[in-house]
């Protein structure tokens, strides 16, 4: 009788283990749908739009007609000027992610190696602090340093070094380096501080060189932090707005700039969808090569 009733809880066991798995799941869905309704309202909804938009005809007030569809604004993008943008654009990206991650590896390596936990809390404070005011803000500040009354532009004239930097693609490149620079420290940080740095030692125990050892061992523990670094700035930077219309002028139009004037001045809503809409294809092939590089193991 006692063996009966033993099997009979034994068999019951899983059962009640999957059930009780499929509460808790509802339960985790149910308090997640807040989350969920507002992604969808206010994201997933508006790039639907955009992609809507952009397949549409351009109306006689510019806005889309939804009808007769058609590629003919995504044909547009291979037009001299759009490539010319493009170009720009895709060009400062890449050299402002390349000087952050520089920068931005050697302020992260200094950081985490600091002895102290209260020396390293507050060079994180130091890395924190520009985000304690608005980025118009600190864009407007670096737009007086670089004026003609500057002293970034003074400091120039009185060197020979360089004249007036404000409204040049040099003047851009210095604001997107100063925004986005905390976005690459953070991340590295991260990976270089749970580095197991015996296995550094190991590696200098073996004769390896400094040099050897930070290429074959630190460099590569550090790879999800470059990896999501490099996105968190290579991204912002392509699509920036505020930076190249603040420092760049009319004279360094990037392709937040262009889409701005397709949706206002040029009154091409659905030109500027497609722009928009490249834009954001771009950004989710490069958070994809983030995820399948080693996006989650940081």
């Amino acid at each position: 009788m006692l063996s009966g009733e033993s099997s009979t809880v034994e068999a019951a066991n899983p059962r009640l283990e999957r059930s009780a798995q499929r509460r808790e799941s509802w339960r985790g869905f149910l308090h997640a749908v807040p989350a969920y309704v507002y992604l969808v309202v206010f994201f997933m909804l508006p790039l639907i739009i955009v992609f809507v938009f952009s397949f549409a005809s351009r109306g006689r007030t510019g806005k889309p007609v939804l009808e007769g569809w058609n590629v003919d604004s995504w044909a547009r993008l291979s037009e001299p000027l759009v490539r010319t943008i493009t170009t720009r654009s895709v060009v400062i990206a890449i050299l402002n992610t390349v000087f952050c991650l520089v920068i931005g590896y050697l302020f992260a390596y200094w950081i985490a190696t600091r002895r102290k936990q209260s020396t390293r809390n507050f060079l994180l404070i130091l890395v924190l602090i520009p985000f304690w005011s608005n980025f118009l803000v600190r864009t407007y500040a670096w737009r007086m340093l670089l004026d003609a009354d500057g002293y970034i532009t003074q400091l120039g004239e009185l060197t020979g070094l360089w004249s007036r930097l404000l409204f040049t693609e040099t003047a851009v490149f210095i604001g997107l380096l100063y925004g986005y620079l905390p976005f690459m420290v953070l991340p590295l940080y991260a990976a270089i501080e749970r580095i197991d740095w015996s296995l550094v030692e190991a590696g200098r125990d073996l004769y390896a060189s400094g040099a050897m050892a930070f290429r074959k061992i630190t460099l590569p523990l550090s790879r999800p932090g470059i990896i999501a670094g490099s996105i968190l700035v290579f991204i912002p930077s392509l699509g920036a707005y505020v930076t190249p219309d603040i420092l760049g002028g009319a004279k360094t139009t990037l392709l937040g700039n262009f889409i701005v004037t397709q949706f206002g001045a040029a009154r091409n809503w659905p030109f500027g969808s497609a722009v928009s809409g490249a834009i954001l294809i771009v950004m989710l092939l490069a958070t994809i090569v983030y995820f399948r590089t080693g996006g989650r193991t940081i």
